[in-house]
């Protein structure tokens, strides 16, 4: 995959996932609301008019993936990714960020949770959906450790604040979510063999294939942004990064 710098902001490149998911977050007004419109955020929403894109800071060292948004209408996961890239643009890492603040623009406009009807959470099995472009991009670009981020309703599944893992073949996994756990709270989910409840999810899928994954949850009712919710939801990611020494 080619990376394009971006001459506005020096540590920061960019390149697509798909061209066809592409939609106008700033129609979401639940999310855009709480966005901060600075130079950098307009710049993502204007991108991710033509599909989803992803966006790197840093090289060498770990790579490690950032997803949120793989159900359009988890709201706090798409806003903390976004301040994610915001707090660390500027830093000089020494190991290597992708991003994917928002995995179907489509989605998050309209406030959906499917992509096309298709739960993106299921399907990344599914040669050329979006998901499984997500899990194709990443392997391509060797990352090690994947973290999906995501919200949870009451009376959903998991419909508590939570991190889903395995332990088997992907064992870090399990460890990643034991780390986030003890540092931020969040219960943890742990299954004994990746996929074995159901099909497509994208932490699953990336387990079965070989790059350790985990999925945190953070509870808030679909749709909306509830209090604290968004600084939820950046701990775990910070927590997460914190694990591979971020």
């Amino acid at each position: 995959m080619y990376f394009e710098k971006i001459d506005e902001f020096e540590n920061l490149e960019m390149t697509y996932i798909s061209d066809f998911s592409g939609g106008y977050i700033s129609r979401n007004s639940e999310l855009f609301k709480h966005i901060e419109l600075n130079k950098l955020n307009q710049f993502i929403l204007e991108k991710s008019v033509y599909g989803t894109p992803i966006f790197k800071i840093g090289g060498g060292g770990n790579k490690l993936l950032i997803l949120s948004g793989i159900h359009g209408n988890e709201l706090p996961a798409q806003i903390a990714n976004l301040k994610l890239i915001n707090e660390l643009v500027n830093e000089n890492l020494s190991n290597t960020l992708f991003f994917i603040p928002f995995a179907a623009p489509k989605s998050t406009m309209n406030n959906e949770r499917t992509f096309n009807s298709m739960d993106l959470n299921r399907s990344a099995h599914i040669e050329n959906s979006v998901s499984n472009l997500i899990v194709k991009a990443a392997e391509s670009l060797k990352v090690k450790f994947v973290g999906d981020f995501h919200s949870t309703a009451l009376n959903s599944n998991p419909g508590f604040e939570a991190i889903f893992s395995s332990k088997s073949p992907s064992p870090e996994s399990f460890l990643v979510a034991n780390y986030i756990s003890k540092d931020v709270g969040s219960e943890i989910i742990a299954f004994d063999f990746a996929g074995s409840s159901y099909k497509g999810a994208v932490e699953d899928v990336f387990n079965l294939r070989g790059t350790p994954a985990v999925t945190c949850e953070v509870l808030c009712p679909f749709g909306n942004v509830g209090r604290g919710t968004v600084e939820k939801s950046f701990a775990q990611m910070k927590s997460f990064l914190s694990y591979f020494g971020v």
